[in-house]
């Protein structure tokens, strides 16, 4: 049996590949393209896995072995249709001996907390929540893509400061920094522009608004600020219902973990979710190490080997 393990954290706006030994130590990590799995697309996110496994594996100087598992974290996999299409799709490209597909959520959360007891909050270019009680019960809330939710993520920031601009140019909302900052960022010389960019506009360009929206709230910009608030009030209602399906009540003591672009430690953002989850969810006990998935998704290939 071969003595490499692969793990992928597959996200909307970027995939780390990570290949490390079966019980030893890290080989290589390369991060390419986004690889969330949407609707109809399933072999695009599969063909961008397998080339960057493909590339981790010749970074390590091991494309001559065949792995022993391979577990993939991907956005995009928490229903059961997406699952099923997706496994089915990994599975005939036969990278490993063994295969394990699971929510990007799943692999964080196995980083955070292991087998313990927490709630995690993401929130990159989508958001979702993901927690485990006591009991050892899972529970999810959010996470139902950009169309549907991912509220207060980067795209739905990105949808909110677009619907701003526009109204401010209206007239209907008062005048905001965003206007100048988002036409200048993207290259437009007037608002009326914004309808054509947005009707080609991917999730992921949406997504990096949020960054600028940021830098206006800095400035004192009470729309940009407005938005931000907006966000942070939805991700912490993300984490306040799972408290209470999990932990019974939201002033038990709840360990809670942050994971995603928009939830470093010292992010806007995070500080914003942090300050307000002290009233919303008065038992929450942060976790303020760094949350790396692939890190969760190499545990867990080695517990298929195992």
């Amino acid at each position: 049996m071969s003595t490499l393990v692969i793990g992928v954290d597959g996200g909307g706006s970027k995939t780390t590949v990570v290949v490390a030994g079966a019980r030893g130590a890290d080989l290589s990590s390369v991060t390419g393209a986004p690889s969330a799995v949407r609707p109809g697309q399933i072999s695009k996110s599969a063909d961008t896995i397998q080339q960057l496994v493909g590339e981790a594996l010749a970074e390590a100087g091991k494309t001559d072995q065949r792995p022993s598992a391979l577990c993939i974290g991907v956005a995009g996999v928490g229903r059961d249709a997406e699952f099923a299409a997706f496994f089915a799709e990994m599975q005939d490209r036969d990278l490993a001996d063994e295969l394990v597909v699971l929510p990007d959520a799943l692999v964080a959360l196995e980083d955070a907390f292991g087998d313990d007891a927490g709630i995690l909050l993401i929130a990159g270019t989508g958001s979702v929540c993901y927690g485990r009680g006591p009991t050892g019960k899972l529970a999810r809330c959010g996470g139902w893509g950009f169309f549907c939710g991912d509220e207060g993520s980067g795209s739905w920031i990105g949808r909110r400061a677009l619907s701003v601009v526009t109204a401010s140019s209206d007239g209907r909302e008062p005048e905001t920094a965003l206007v100048g900052a988002l036409l200048n960022a993207l290259s437009l010389t007037k608002v009326e522009e914004l309808v054509a960019w947005g009707t080609h506009a991917t999730v992921q360009q949406l997504a990096q608004i949020a960054p600028l929206v940021v830098s206006v709230a800095a400035t004192g910009d009470l729309r940009a600020n407005s938005i931000l608030t907006m966000a942070s009030e939805e991700l912490v209602l993300h984490i306040r219902t799972l408290a209470r399906e999990l932990f019974t009540d939201e002033r038990a003591a709840v360990p809670v973990a942050f994971a995603g672009g928009l939830m470093q430690p010292g992010a806007y953002l995070r500080k914003l979710v942090e300050h307000r989850l002290k009233s919303v969810v008065p038992g929450a006990v942060v976790r303020h190490e760094p949350v790396v998935p692939v890190r969760g998704a190499i545990r867990m290939a080695r517990r298929a080997v195992a």
